[in-house]
């Protein structure tokens, strides 16, 4: 096998998973929501502080699907809001919150670096089978006598979700055009950290004259991660999660965590079942997006071992076949 590259590349695509600025054991108030906010930027505080071109993207799974329950219990006073509206919510809110923090942490380390947050928004296709058969889980768990009631009630498809409960889902269509991605690019070029494409973006469609319009979806943030990376050309992307390293057999006897992987062997394994839509499933499909439209490396791993990770020390690394050739 080949020595991998693992030097700090110059440019790096970091995605942060929706249950680092929104885990499942807190209630979202807004100091709570701030509290993690501050410790994801001074968890990505060695990366930030980094001279390179770095951009951020963010989940929304939690909040957008509270932003959506609130709607509920306030819509014979308030006038509800569609789905791609309270995407936007939520993508300038978390983005608010992260880069008010990040700011915070690198002037704390005597740094003058800027962060700048993107609207954004991103095209999919108006035929896309995600519209026909949802799947994209957002929102609280409920236990299965809640969720028969609240889809009874709301008339929200409601889903079991990898085992932990109950949540309602929604389309999920694949990212096909990263609207306005060259303003990503000349910030970064810059030295401003960016952070765009929160929340899988906003979904739009494109219509005649390119026009654009808003559709009831949430995309998947990995993805649009992977594709914009892709378009970017930026060699290496990490997705920060609560794990230190992929396995499969997961939670089993035989559980086997995985180091540095290549594309095809992670290929067999997402077809041997290994990694299941609600979880792990949606990261190993972007790796496997990003690594097919010319990305280098994935890195999947715990927030709080964001540069170790990086460097080797840890983490699953997904590559290149020929990264095992001699």
């Amino acid at each position: 096998m080949k020595q991998i590259d693992f030097t700090v590349p110059p440019r790096l695509l970091i995605a942060v998973g929706g249950n680092a600025t929104h885990p499942e054991d807190i209630e979202g108030t807004s100091a709570e929501q701030t509290i993690m906010a501050e410790t994801t930027a001074q968890a990505l505080l060695p990366l930030t502080s980094l001279d390179n071109e770095l951009i951020i993207t963010h989940g929304n799974g939690p909040v957008v699907g509270k932003i959506l329950m609130r709607q509920v219990l306030t819509r014979d006073t308030i006038a509800p809001m569609p789905l791609d509206i309270c995407v936007a919510h939520s993508q300038g809110g978390i983005a608010y919150l992260l880069m008010q923090a990040i700011e915070n942490s690198l002037r704390k380390a005597a740094s003058d670096r800027h962060v700048a947050v993107l609207l954004t928004q991103v095209e999919v296709d108006p035929d896309d089978a995600a519209f026909d058969n949802p799947s994209k889980p957002i929102g609280a768990f409920y236990t299965e006598e809640e969720a028969h009631r609240i889809s009874e009630e709301l008339g929200w498809l409601m889903k079991e979700d990898s085992g932990r409960g109950w949540r309602h889902v929604v389309p999920s269509p694949k990212p096909r055009h990263i609207c306005d991605v060259s303003l990503v690019q000349v910030l970064a070029r810059r030295g401003t950290i960016v952070i765009a494409g929160g929340g899988g973006g906003i979904p739009v469609i494109r219509k005649p004259k390119g026009v654009r319009e808003g559709v009831a979806a949430v995309i998947d943030k990995d993805l649009t991660s992977a594709h914009m990376a892709n378009i970017l050309g930026i060699p290496v992307m990490m997705i920060l999660t609560a794990v230190p390293k992929v396995a499969i057999n997961f939670g089993k006897a035989d559980e086997q965590q995985l180091g540095v992987v290549s594309i095809n062997e992670i290929k067999k394994h997402r077809r041997d079942g290994q990694f299941p839509p609600g979880s792990m499933g949606p990261k190993i499909d972007a790796a496997i997006r990003f690594i097919e439209g010319g990305g280098q490396r994935v890195v999947i791993c715990d927030l709080n071992e964001a540069l170790p990770a990086l460097e080797g020390k840890t983490g699953t690394h997904i590559v290149t076949d020929n990264a095992f050739e001699d």
